[in-house]
Order: C-alpha cells, then sequence, then structure tokens
C-alpha cells in the first residue's frame, strides 16, 4: 500500500482502515459468506489492472511504461508484450491473445468496468476458407460498458496481436456480412437502437474489411431469419455484443479508432476513412426523437433561444451546463438543478446548473411590457404574467467540453469578459497602459475603470460611460447594452429611427405603439412599457437607443448606402459611428432529457433479504407469511463442513466457523458428483445447491431472539428465488434489521442511494449546510484567496474526493447508519460506530460511490448536503467511477455497509453480474489516471482575448490547447489537485429550481399540457412543430408497438410469475395450477390515442397525420371492438 501524500490523504485513509478493522473484526465471526471483508482494495490503475484480469506482474510493468506512454500507447504495449510471452506461456496462441486483448481492454478502461471480464465471452483459433488460421473475438452484452472507441480498439488491439502470433486476417464471406446486416436491423425493431444509424453498405464494407472476426454468444432470444446456420456463427440468435462493436464502434467512432492507428502508425486500416466521414453525420439528432411531456426549451438557430456563452463556473464543466436561475423559474420549473439537457453541441446532453453571472432571460408581460428578468426573486414575482418569454437567456458551456469532444469553436457572442480584455488593450496601446490618463480620457474615476477590466461580470458601466469609454478608447460598446441588432434588417433600423426620432422627449423615448415598431422592440429584447397607446423606453436604454439609431450625433445619412448593408448590425454601426458587436451569433437548440434523481435504490420488487421464499410468501415474496407453513421447500446451497461434516447452506459452519464445502450433485436424481462432472443416468451438469425442505417458522423465530426481539416486523421480504451460481443466502437476521428499518437490499447485499452527478469545484459553507468550524476541523482553513476561513459566505476549494449529498440522501443514510450500527450490536456482538440522528452526523464519514457500468468503487467522503436533488462531487471523483454529468445517476452507499454486507457470493451467474458490483475499491484518487474528460476540464480564471477571436474562425479546440489552463496542466505544474478557477461566478449553487416540475406531475396529460404550454410561450419554440415531433417519433411509435405487443404476447400465471407464450390445454398454470392473465391490456395499447388525436385537432397538423391516427383507431376497434368491454382469457377457453 503506498503511503498517503498529504494530510487530507492521511485523513481518509485513517478513517478507511478503522472502518475495515471494524468489518474485518466482524466478519471473523463467521456469520458471512467469507470470514473477511470481500472488496479487493486497489490504489492505482495497475493494481485493478491485475487485480482484474492479470496476468500476474503486470503491475509493475505498467507503472513503470505509465510516465512515458499514453493510455492507448500502453495498452497496445502490454498487449504485444503479453503476446511475444513477456509475463510467461498463458495457454498458447489462444490463451495468449485472450490475455493480451482482455488486458489492454482493462488498461484502456481504467480497470473500472466488467468490460474486459464480462464484455469479452473469449478468442478463438478458427480456419478460413483457404485452411488459414485466424483469430476470432466473441463479445458479450457487458462490453457495452467500455464505450464505442474502447470497444472498437479491442479489434485492433487483435490484429496486432494476431500478426505476432503469426495468424493470417479474417476473410468473410458475403454471407456473414448480409447476417450482420440481418441482424442490426433486427435488433433495432424487437431490441433497443444504437447510438449510430449506419447502412447497410457500411455494415458490409466493414465486416469485409475486418483483419480480426468480430463474433459473439447469443444475448436476445431473438432469432435470424434468412441467414442461419453459417459454419462459422454458432448460433442463430442475435449476438449483441458483436453488433455494439461493430455498429457503435468500429463504424460509429471510426474516425476516433483512426486517429489512434495514425498515431501508433498501425497498417492496414486505411478503410476506416472510407466510414468515417459518412459514420459522422449518422449520429442521431437531438430532435429526431422528442418525447411527450418532456419540453422542448429552444430549436436550433431560433431566436431568442439559449444563446452560447463559453465559459465555466464552479459548478459546470465535464458536460454540465450552466442556466440563469430566473431562466428556470421562467421556464414553469421543467428545468431544475440537475435536470438533463439534450444539446446540439459540444456533446450529446449535460446538466442543467444554476448560475447567475450569464446574461438574463427577457420577456414580454401580459400587459405588453418587455422585462430583463435580473434574477430568480424577479422571475418568481413576475411568472404569473409571463406571456412570452423573448429570450431565454445564456447557456453556460466550457472551453474543456469544446475541447474533450474534439469539435470546432462556435462564434462568440460578444461579452463582458471580452469587452474588459479589449478595453486593456485599448489602454495598453493608445495610453501606454496608463490607466489614470485613460480615466481621464474617458471622464471616468480610475478606480472604476480598474473594476470594469478586473472584475466585469460584477462591475458593470451605465449607458453613458459605456458611451464616454466607447468613444473614448475606440472599444465596441459595451456587451450590457449591445442589442440583438443581427437580428432585424437595415430597412427596419431606419423605421425604428424615424419613430424614435419622434418619440424623444425629456430623457426618454415615448411614442405612437405601433404594431411593427413593438415587435421590432421585442426582438431586440430592448426593455420597454406601454402606456394607453403609447411606447415608453425610459432611462440607460432609451440612451442607448438613441445613440445606436445615430440621433445623438450630426452624421450625415445616406439613405441608398444603408438599405445596401447586409443586416441591422451594419446598419446602426454605420448610424452611431460606434463600434458595435454581435451580440448572439449562435443560438442553441435544447430539449429536457431525463429528470434529476435522488432516492434510495429498490429492486424490482422490493426485498429486505436475499432469502429465496419460492411461492410460499405469496406476491409479496413475505417470509412471515410463508412461516405460517411448517415447512416450505426451496432451493438453497448445498454445502458440508470439512471438520465436522454438518451438511448446511450457509458459506461458514456455524459451529466450527471455517468454510463450508458444496456438495455437487445432479439436479435430477441427487446423485453425488464431482465439480463439472455430469450425471452419467441424466445427462444435467453438477449443481452445487438443491432443493431442501426448511422449517421457516422455527428460523425466523430463532433470529429474532438471536437479534433480542419477540417477533419479526409485519413483513420481512425475500426472493423468490436466488440467482447467484451455489444459491448462497444472505443471513435472515439482517433482513429482519433492514425491515425495521425501513430499508431495502440490492442484489449484492448492498443499501444504495441513487443521484445524479453534478460537477463542483468550489463551494461556499453557506451553500453546503456545514458550520466553518466544523469544516476547519475537515482541513478546509483557508478560502480561495488564502484568507482564513471565518465566514459561511467565503469560497472554498472542493478537495477532490469531498461530496456534498442531497439532503433526501443525508436523511436515507441516517437510516442506514442506524442499521448498521443495530447489525454491529445485534448480529456481530461488537459496539456501535455511526450513532447518528440526524444527517450533520454523517459529516466526515467515507461514502462508496459506484456507477452501474462499473465494477470499482471510489471512496467518498462527506462534507455537507445540499436542497438539490444532485449528487455534488469534484470533476476528478467522478471521472474516477468512469462518469460525466451529462445526465449519469450513481449509486452511494455508506463504506462500512459494503465491507460488511457486500458478498461475491450474492451476484448472479449471468454476463454482466459483476457490474454496478464493488470488486475493488479504490480508498484513494490519483487525479492523473482519471479519464481524459476530467484531465481537460478548464480551470483558468479567465480565457484569452485570442480565444475570443478564434471561435470567429471555428478553429478547433485543439488549437487552443496550451492557451487556455485544463486540469492536466496544472496537475503537471503542481503534482497535485488544487489551485483550480473558474471564469464566471455564481452567487448560490442551491438557487433556481430544485425539482422539476415533470416529476411533479403526475398524469400524462397533464406533463403534455405542461410541455405544449411552455412551446407555446417560448418565443424559440414552434409549438406546431412539437406537438408533430411528439406525434411521430413517440405517440404513433407507442401505440403501433403496443399493438403489436398486444398480438404476439405472453401469457402469464398471476400465482407463480410463469410465462407461456400460448395457453396450456387446461387453461391453467402446469406449474401451481394458477389463473393465466395477459401481459398486454387494451388500455396500454390505447392510452395515447385519444392524446394524440387531441394534438392533431388543436395544432391543425398534417391531413396524413389524422389520416394515421384514423387507421389506427380502426385498427384498435377491429381488434377489440368498439366500445366494448376487454374479453377475459376465459372466454376463448
Amino acid at each position: 500500500m503506498p503511503q498517503p501524500e498529504g494530510q487530507y490523504e492521511r485523513a481518509i485513509m485513517e478513517e478507511f482502515n478503522k472502518l475495515l478493522a471494524i468489518a474485518r473484526e466482524a466478519r471473523s465471526k463467521g456469520l458471512d459468506p467469507e470470514l473477511s471483508p470481500e472488496p479487493g482494495l486497489a490504489y492505482d490503475v495497475a493494481d485493478l489492472v491485475e487485480g482484474m484480469v492479470g496476468p500476474p506482474g503486470v503491475a509493475k510493468r505498467i507503472r513503470e511504461l505509465s510516465d512515458r506512454m499514453e493510455k492507448d500507447e500502453l495498452a497496445f504495449r502490454i498487449a504485444e508484450e503479453i503476446a511475444l510471452g513477456r509475463f510467461g506461456d498463458l495457454g498458447g496462441s489462444r490463451g495468449m491473445a485472450e490475455q493480451a486483448i482482455r488486458t489492454a481492454l482493462a488498461i484502456l478502461t481504467e480497470g473500472v468496468t466488467a468490460a474486459p471480464v464480462q464484455g469479452i465471452s473469449g478468442v478463438k483459433i478458427k480456419e478460413n476458407p483457404d485452411g488459414s488460421s485466424y483469430m476470432a473475438i466473441y463479445y458479450a452484452g457487458p462490453i457495452r460498458s467500455a464505450g464505442g472507441t474502447d470497444q472498437a480498439l479491442t479489434v485492433v488491439i487483435g490484429d496486432v496481436v494476431r500478426k505476432l502470433l503469426g495468424l493470417s486476417r479474417y476473410a468473410a464471406t458475403e454471407a456473414e456480412a448480409k447476417r450482420f446486416v440481418e441482424e442490426i436491423r433486427l435488433y433495432e425493431r424487437e431490441v433497443a437502437r444504437f447510438q449510430y444509424n449506419v447502412s447497410d453498405a457500411m455494415i458490409i464494407k466493414a465486416v469485409m474489411n475486418l483483419p480480426v472476426e468480430i463474433n459473439g454468444v447469443p444475448t436476445d432470444p431473438v432469432e435470424v431469419s434468412f441467414f442461419r446456420d453459417l459454419p462459422r456463427v454458432e448460433t442463430n440468435r442475435l449476438r449483441g455484443g458483436a453488433l455494439l462493436v461493430l455498429n457503435d464502434g468500429i463504424i460509429g467512432r471510426a474516425k476516433k479508432v483512426l486517429k489512434v492507428v495514425e498515431k501508433l502508425g498501425l497498417e492496414g486500416w486505411d478503410w476506416l476513412e472510407e466510414l468515417a466521414s459518412e459514420a459522422a453525420s449518422g449520429g442521431e439528432g437531438i430532435f429526431d426523437e422528442v418525447i411527450a411531456g418532456r419540453p422542448v426549451f429552444s430549436l436550433p438557430d431560433r431566436p431568442g433561444g439559449f444563446r452560447l456563452r463559453y465559459g465555466r463556473s464552479r459548478n459546470t464543466g465535464l458536460a454540465a451546463v450552466g442556466i440563469h436561475p430566473a431562466t428556470m423559474v421562467l421556464l414553469k420549473g421543467f428545468l431544475a438543478v440537475g435536470t438533463q439537457l439534450k444539446l446540439e453541441v459540444p456533446g450529446k446532453g449535460g446538466v442543467a446548473m444554476p448560475v447567475d453571472g450569464i446574461e438574463p432571460p427577457v420577456v414580454r408581460l401580459s400587459d405588453g411590457s418587455v422585462v430583463r428578468v435580473e434574477d430568480e426573486a424577479q422571475a418568481r414575482t413576475l411568472l404569473g404574467r409571463v406571456e412570452k418569454v423573448l429570450f431565454l437567456g445564456d447557456l453556460l458551456v466550457s472551453y474543456g467540453d469544446f475541447l474533450y469532444n474534439n469539435k470546432e469553436l462556435l462564434p462568440s457572442g460578444y461579452v463582458e469578459e471580452w469587452w474588459a480584455q479589449e478595453v486593456e488593450q485599448a489602454i495598453e496601446e493608445r495610453f501606454g497602459g496608463d490607466l489614470e490618463h485613460a480615466s481621464e480620457a474617458a471622464d471616468l474615476r480610475p478606480d472604476r475603470l480598474a473594476s470594469f477590466i478586473k472584475k466585469p461580470l460584477r462591475a458593470r458601466p451605465n449607458a453613458d460611460e459605456a458611451l464616454k469609454l466607447s468613444k473614448a478608447l475606440s472599444v465596441p460598446l459595451h456587451p450590457r447594452w449591445t442589442y440583438f441588432w443581427h437580428l432585424i434588417g437595415p430597412d427596419d433600423v431606419l423605421a425604428l429611427r424615424e419613430w424614435a426620432s419622434r418619440a424623444f422627449a425629456l430623457g426618454l423615448l415615448r411614442g405612437p405603439a405601433e404594431p411593427g415598431v413593438k415587435a421590432l422592440l421585442e426582438k431586440l429584447c430592448v426593455p420597454h412599457r406601454l402606456e394607453g397607446d403609447h411606447i415608453v423606453v425610459e432611462g440607460d436604454d432609451a440612451l442607448i437607443l438613441m445613440a445606436c439609431l445615430g440621433l445623438l450625433n450630426k452624421r450625415k445619412i445616406d439613405l441608398g448606402a444603408l438599405r445596401a448593408l447586409l443586416s441591422g448590425l451594419e446598419a446602426v454601426k454605420a448610424l452611431s459611428g460606434l463600434e458595435v458587436r454581435n451580440k448572439a451569433p449562435i443560438f442553441l437548440g435544447a430539449r429536457m432529457g431525463r429528470p434529476e434523481k435522488a432516492r434510495g435504490r429498490e429492486m424490482k420488487p422490493p426485498v429486505h433479504v436475499l432469502f429465496p421464499v419460492g411461492l410460499s410468501g405469496g406476491p409479496k415474496r413475505d417470509l412471515v407469511e410463508a412461516s405460517a407453513r411448517e415447512v416450505i421447500e426451496i432451493e438453497l446451497a448445498n454445502r458440508k463442513c470439512p471438520k465436522c461434516g454438518l451438511e448446511t447452506y450457509r458459506p461458514v459452519c456455524p459451529r466450527c466457523k471455517v468454510k463450508t464445502e458444496p456438495i455437487w450433485s445432479c439436479p435430477r436424481c441427487g446423485r453425488e458428483l464431482k465439480e463439472g462432472l455430469t450425471c452419467p443416468n441424466c445427462k444435467a451438469k453438477a449443481v452445487p445447491f438443491k432443493k431442501k425442505p426448511v422449517e421457516l417458522k422455527e428460523m425466523l423465530k430463532k433470529a429474532c431472539e438471536s437479534l433480542g426481539l419477540t417477533s419479526p416486523p409485519d413483513v420481512v421480504k425475500g426472493v423468490k428465488g436466488l440467482i447467484n451460481e451455489e444459491k448462497i443466502a444472505e443471513p435472515l437476521e439482517k433482513g429482519i434489521l433492514r425491515a425495521l428499518h425501513g430499508l431495502t437490499v440490492f442484489r449484492d447485499g448492498t443499501i444504495r442511494f441513487d443521484a445524479t452527478n453534478a460537477p463542483l469545484t468550489h463551494f461556499k459553507p453557506s451553500e453546503v449546510g456545514t458550520p466553518v468550524e466544523v469544516l476547519r476541523e475537515l482541513g478546509y482553513t483557508e478560502d480561495i484567496n488564502g484568507q482564513p476561513l471565518e465566514d459561511p459566505e467565503q469560497v472554498c476549494e472542493l478537495k477532490p474526493q469531498d461530496v456534498v449529498l442531497p439532503r433526501e440522501a443525508g436523511d436515507f443514510l441516517v437510516r442506514v447508519a442506524k442499521f448498521l450500527d443495530d447489525l454491529l450490536v445485534r448480529f456481530y456482538g461488537l459496539e456501535p460506530y455511526y450513532r447518528a440522528e440526524k444527517p450533520e452526523d454523517l459529516i466526515g464519514h467515507l461514502i462508496i460511490g459506484l456507477a452501474p457500468h462499473t465494477s470499482v468503487g471510489i471512496v467518498g467522503r462527506i462534507i455537507g448536503f445540499t436542497d438539490a436533488r444532485v449528487c455534488y462531487a469534484h470533476p476528478v471523483w467522478h471521472s474516477a467511477k468512469r462518469r460525466d454529468c451529462d445526465g449519469d445517476e450513481d449509486s452511494i452507499s455508506l463504506a462500512l455497509d459494503t465491507f460488511l454486507n457486500f458478498s461475491k457470493a450474492y451476484l448472479p451467474v449471468r454476463p454482466g453480474g459483476m457490474m454496478d458490483a464493488p470488486i475493488f475499491i479504490m480508498p484513494l484518487v490519483n487525479a492523473r489516471e482519471v479519464q481524459r474528460q476530467a484531465q481537460e476540464v478548464d480551470v483558468a480564471w479567465c480565457y484569452p482575448l485570442e480565444f475570443y477571436e478564434k471561435t470567429w474562425e471555428k478553429a478547433p479546440a485543439r488549437d487552443l490547447e496550451g492557451s487556455i489552463t485544463v486540469l492536466k496542466d496544472l496537475l503537471a505544474e503542481r503534482g497535485r489537485c488544487e489551485g483550480l478557477g473558474f471564469t464566471i461566478p455564481t452567487s448560490n449553487v442551491r438557487s433556481g429550481v430544485l425539482e422539476t416540475a415533470y416529476k411533479k406531475l403526475k398524469t400524462m396529460k397533464e406533463k403534455l399540457s405542461g410541455q405544449m404550454g411552455l412551446a407555446d410561450l417560448i418565443e424559440a419554440v414552434d409549438a406546431r412543430e412539437v406537438a408533430a415531433r411528439v406525434l411521430t417519433t413517440h405517440f404513433i411509435r407507442d401505440i403501433v408497438g403496443n399493438l403489436r405487443a398486444f398480438a404476439t404476447q405472453a401469457l402469464r400465471c398471476s400465482k407463480c410469475n410463469k410465462r407461456f407464450r400460448r395457453v396450456p390445454l387446461s387453461g391453467r398454470c402446469d406449474a401451481c395450477g394458477g389463473k393465466l392473465v395477459l401481459t398486454v391490456h387494451k388500455g396500454s395499447v390505447e392510452k395515447y390515442l385519444a392524446l394524440a388525436e387531441e394534438l392533431v385537432r388543436r395544432y391543425e397538423l398534417p391531413g396524413y397525420l389524422a389520416q394515421r391516427l384514423e387507421l389506427i383507431r380502426e385498427e384498435i376497434e377491429a381488434l377489440f371492438g368498439r366500445g366494448s368491454k376487454q374479453a377475459s382469457l376465459s372466454e376463448f377457453i
């Protein structure tokens, strides 16, 4: 174990080791499947790789090479060394190839996902038609967890390895290529859609050029119809893993794969170039699917939508984007902290975070007034009077997100940070950097001018100051006083000028309320109000409007030349003599994705204990109900103590406290066999479990007595049957205690809480609800300016493994802590540990964060709680889980719960069973080893002037590397993850809407009404287009799909849940005699039909949509009858 570097790391390790010691003492009592805590410990990627897939000794070699090699190159080098025998003979060519590919994939995925173990089913050496040998890689469903690029790179690695082993290229046949086409199309229809839509021609081209065969095990119970029984394809069922690797990996990520191939100088992959350009345009657009009830906030390039704003606040980055809190309120609460936004650029989406340092929204009220809504409080006051949202405000996107996604920069609107640097440059060029001389020329106090430059987002000039600065320094007009001039034409500007020339009076503009003028002012987002039949623009807005329209100077106007200009912006420059920039060259499209989440995880149905009850517990699988019977028969492990000979289902002998050994037997005749053998009579494979009679009442009684209880809770829910390989059950005592505390268990024995990921690099004590004194004890002694931490409003830099949990998680974890204390005292006979009564008692305690597709838990430390439904943590911590903040949700659990209750013995035996399980725990996070996405989070305090200029050239984000500090630069300079900056301030990360309205609306009718109400409210959304999208991409698909499902449905036993494709002759369940019921009902088929028809009527959608719905209704009525009651199954028997 490496020694912790600093005081912070030592504090985490001290607490971690304390928990581990408690768990070891508890486990040593022999009451669990193993005598010690089961998660493996890993301190770096090298540990994880060797611990997960091997081979022995590879960790040392990875550490030797990692300092001088990037991850991709390292993976290929290790694969080559394995293939060349550096780590010994690992089972001939096949064994060496399989080990090389698994280990390389583990390096690519940082050893965190289950893909290297369960995503690669195996490697085979097979024969081409000409008799030459080639390599085939067999994939399974869990390969999905690796991500498209890494999936594809396993094939490239396979190519490198097969060359070293002297194997030929794979020679695909035309039938094998067409089999992939059939499978991919069938998978899209019957199972799920892929990330990329690829053509048949691309699939065939890719398969015919592959140097290594992509094959796979069957993953779905759907068979192909045409290309069946191919000699080199062992199954007729869908091979989901192989399809993912080909479609979303090799083809979908062709551009990224080609980049790696070229960087490493690999040959034979030139054909990827032909796929790359077509695949790049084949991704799904954000409006290809609009879900009913989830609003569209802004259509692409639609004036009034979200303006692209570059920058990072302390709660954005790692895909999370910033939204003004006032905008959240004005959007009727649909957009809340942590709500996922589906976006066009730079990635596929991101969670919404409140940032009030950016441009706010502009609205028109019911009285005709146009108001710039400066803050959340004003938004809440005006909400009931808003008639139209004319401008949604800024959408803050970090440079780091463009860098990670390798995107071209889009033109930046003119913003305060850009203006401030141009002012500073002008002072340097015109006044030799003399601030006093410059301020004298602009008729401003020096300190006032300095504040504009140093704090451009907090100190903004008024209209008079902005005009003085623009004229004296020859700099553009300040962004605050720049309107959306580019959205109107030169004739519009002249019409507005003519009106303003007549309307000027006593420092304001008051003129006739002409519809054309009103519309222009709204498009420009100029604040104004109506007084009777007059429009009134007053104050600074009146002054700026007069100046921009050339009414404050005596310039001669050439009307012909003005009308010949390309835009209103050019006309304003000509009229005013001022430099006026484009305020919003880019408006981004955005729609709602997943709502934010913060709630305890439950299995379906909820379970208190992983103990089987069969059919005896009724629909609830209630052990108390089942115990009413004298004896129940259930499948349990069949084991024997090697010391005393006791036969038991327990993994540890209750008498001797030694590990019991499995008794392998035939599942049919019960004959004892050796492991791996097949019964000579029944031809059935030996299993380590059997059905046995159990006196559950007596077991429950003893369990309660051992816990000091007189009786069990009213309900203790078990499982119908165990899904782990040896049918190992949890101790009943744990389930009884969970039921007492109102908690349920996950399939691995732990108790989880799920929350949406959100980034946080800096915080105020007031935002996390933790007293300054407590934070000082946790190591937060200074704020970001180096001042002693004394005030709850000071800003502190968050430490890499500290987390701020949702308030709901705090209440939940208090119950978990009480359960664990009860468990320690009543079950293990030890002292309680947490003694928690309220969430604040858990501050400083450790949790384990785990992403669903991974097998490595990351240790975090609780430092506070938030009212938002998100888990705030450092980008490094989220990235260590191999996650970002684009809407992902991960689980957290108390560290002691994982150490005490997690067991590999409980995990499902099926592929993917290792996913979402803490097979390993990483106590300390090495920031240098996290994903590139986190390494490229920008941490500068400002973006340079060059950046804003480059955006107008649409330069690739990579061209700015070195100009803007990102995390990896900071790590290289300081060696530690500290000193991070941010460019845009926000006053409170708890501001805005804290729970989306989507979750509060219960019915689809209410949600759809809210969605369409917003579409009518937002200027940047066409409600008719949204209605058509909802209809075509959701309602019609759903109705037709459910109609098909009804016609092909299975039947279900209402008692034991056994499924039948056809009705048995008896008309009842052949297993238990229970009643058979339908699995798809009339209500689910037609549930959206009335809503769909209402959309067509209300928004006068095209006739073909109305006709299609009419045909669907006729089909439904033909199936069920017009207005008739659905027949029961018995009527057909």
